[in-house]
């Protein structure tokens, strides 16, 4: 993710030429490997948390957050229901049904989430004639965001994520493999522990840098 936006801003906003990043698939492949592993771990974690109305509340004053300090910095598009919004959307739902989503048997889950994720991908990638639905996936011909993770279709990989947690637990009876357990890395713990901070700081920490190196 860091690896991704610092060549995303020497691409796009130091104009470093980097056609490696800037022409053909290999940047939407590597934005989508990157997000696609955000929601589906997001979701994974909503089997272990404590308070998942509080993780939406969380994510939704980050998702905040983020869309004010974009639109005053104005460096580029501003952030408008970028993915901390998908994943205080999607736990909040989460949230509200879980006492229905339980009931419903994991694999058969995640198979038909992963299948309706794939059915609707195309269907944020493109303009509709209609206001207000943009968060939804129904972008209206005037909305911008340098951040784009509507409901449709990712959701339901955040919500495939927490089926797969599911089976997996069922499978392994912990949250991760007892190998996991026995070969820790501290270095990695910290990350995970504080992910969102790093999130959060990344950029900002990111641009700063590259404007002592290259200049404003």
């Amino acid at each position: 993710m860091v690896a991704f936006h610092a060549s995303y801003d020497l691409a796009y906003l130091y104009g470093i030429s980097m056609p490696w990043f800037t022409v053909g698939p290999f940047q939407e492949i590597w934005r989508s490997s990157i997000s696609w592993t955000f929601l589906a771990l997001a979701g994974w974690m909503t089997i272990y948390s404590r308070d998942n109305f509080k993780r939406a509340g969380v994510y939704g004053l980050s998702a905040l957050t983020v869309y004010i300090a974009t639109t005053v910095a104005a460096v580029d598009t501003p952030v408008n229901f970028g993915i901390l919004f998908c994943m205080a959307a999607s736990t909040l739902i989460f949230a509200l049904a879980e006492p229905v989503l339980k009931r419903v048997p994991p694999l058969p889950a995640l198979i038909v989430l992963l299948a309706l994720f794939a059915l609707t991908w195309q269907v944020p990638h493109r303009a509709y004639e209609v206001w207000g639905l943009s968060w939804l996936g129904f972008p209206s011909p005037t909305f911008a965001s340098g951040d784009y993770y509507p409901l449709v279709p990712f959701t339901f990989m955040y919500l495939a994520g927490s089926y797969a947690a599911n089976l997996f637990k069922r499978h392994f009876g912990t949250g991760a493999p007892a190998w996991m357990y026995a070969r820790r890395v501290s270095p990695l713990e910290a990350i995970g522990r504080h992910s969102l901070l790093i999130y959060l700081a990344h950029q900002p920490l990111a641009l700063l840098a590259l404007n002592i190196v290259f200049g404003s």
